[in-house]
């Protein structure tokens, strides 16, 4: 595997193991592919700027999208464990999404993706398989 030029500067390579696990090659391959969507980075970018906020709040600042794709990359991005879902017991239910400190340190270094996913790799396969879990039972 060969590193991105950014990535195998002198600086940014010391930061690399010589055996780098190939599992963050392909956990770099997956998050560019989902953070490189176009709603994924504008979500990701109103909850920097903005914090916690309520669905149809996030909608309107994120503009254009529908509700299902809005829901459709909450989704994911909650599954990679970026954001976190807090659903508040009123009537009607107030639902709220706020980036979790992996998504804020993706945030954070975006252009340093792949020093990151091999930071995360572990954490991201966590909230993958947690999620999962809870979506059986």
């Amino acid at each position: 595997m060969s590193l991105p030029s950014a990535v195998a500067s002198p600086a940014a390579h010391d930061a690399y193991p010589d055996d780098l696990d190939p599992r963050v090659e392909a956990l770099v391959k997956d998050l560019i592919g989902k953070v490189a969507d176009k709603w994924t980075l504008i979500i990701l970018e109103v909850l920097t700027e903005h914090g916690e906020q309520r669905f149809s709040r996030l909608g309107d600042l994120v503009g254009g999208i529908s509700q299902k794709m809005l829901t459709q990359t909450l989704r994911q991005m909650e599954r990679d464990g970026l954001l976190i879902r807090t659903i508040h017991p009123v009537i009607p239910p107030r639902v709220e999404y706020r980036l979790t400190e992996l998504g804020l340190s993706l945030s954070e270094a975006f252009c340093g993706v792949w020093i990151w996913a091999a930071k995360h790799l572990e954490e991201v396969d966590r909230a993958r398989q947690a999620f999962d879990e809870r979506a059986k039972g």
